[in-house]
């Protein structure tokens, strides 16, 4: 009776042996964070586009949403601001594979056409990683020598992402349907008095562009947080692909060199415009059909 017991002990203990295993050459935590390994995620593939032709869009129109990181449905997207539990943020998610050269990096100045490409370098200086040089002491000489040093990306600025996507109808399938073409993240960047070193005003600028399809691989891996269910977590294209995020109407292609709604209306009459815009599209796909 005594063995049955001690071999049960011993069956029980061996999971939790497992989970508590260490690294013998680093000496780091090797086992599981949780109960289970989670590989769903991590050996996830984004859903296949389906095949367009050119002959069967009828109407396309392209616009410009801007997605403020700060509204409550978007918060998965900007948390965590560190990486944490297998996660990580949008825009950590994205640098990480441009430093890595798996994701090219555009030029937001080019109009918005992924024109022209951005080094690794760029990226960082864009996002306030500046090289500071120190005076430190050489152990050696005893002697003060300067020290270039590199500082962090300020990722954390990032509150917005400003979105491209194209709306059109399919006529094969009879239906309006929708494709993200590129994602801009936008940096919040705080101005202080010289003087009073008191904050004057918060500058907006583009960081870089990414081409969405090239993103997709990248952001089908990275999970996204549940507060409902932290075993059923999607990834950062689910999020895209089921359109659970916030938004509005930032620009819309015209004729006036694609110029946003902010730069010929202003206050609540920007907030309409943007809504007959979203109104327009949607009333388009009524327009196809006959009764």
């Amino acid at each position: 009776m005594k063995k049955i017991l001690v071999i049960l002990a011993c069956a029980l203990a061996m999971p939790i042996a497992l989970m508590a295993q260490t690294d013998p050459e680093t000496g780091e935590f090797a086992g599981v964070d949780g109960i289970v390994k989670k590989e769903h995620i991590a050996n996830k593939k984004g859903i296949p586009y389906v095949h367009v032709r050119e002959a069967d869009v009828l109407w396309s129109k392209t616009i410009w949403r801007m997605i403020d990181l700060r509204e409550k449905i978007n918060l998965p997207l900007y948390y965590p601001t560190r990486d944490i539990d297998g996660r990580k943020s949008l825009i950590n998610t994205i640098v990480g594979a441009i430093g890595k050269g798996e994701l090219v990096a555009y030029d937001p100045n080019q109009n918005d056409e992924f024109a022209k490409r951005m080094t690794y370098a760029e990226v960082e200086a864009k996002l306030g990683a500046k090289v500071d040089t120190f005076e430190v002491m050489n152990p050696e000489t005893g002697m003060m020598e300067r020290k270039a040093v590199a500082g962090q990306m300020r990722t954390d600025e990032v509150k917005k992402i400003l979105m491209k996507e194209v709306w059109y109808f399919d006529k094969k399938y009879t239906r309006m349907d929708v494709r993200i073409i590129g994602l801009c993240p936008v940096r919040e960047i705080e101005v202080a008095n010289e003087q009073t070193g008191e904050i004057e005003r918060v500058d907006q600028a583009l960081m870089f562009w990414v081409y969405f399809p090239e993103a997709r691989p990248h952001l089908a891996v990275t999970e996204v947080f549940n507060s409902g269910n932290d075993a059923q977590r999607d990834s950062f294209d689910d999020l895209f692909a089921k359109r659970r995020f916030g938004s509005y109407v930032f620009r819309e292609a015209n004729v006036y060199n694609n110029r946003s709604i902010i730069n010929y209306t202003g206050g609540m009459e920007s907030n309409l415009e943007a809504e007959r815009i979203k109104a327009e599209i949607f009333e388009k796909e009524h327009d196809m059909w006959e009764f």
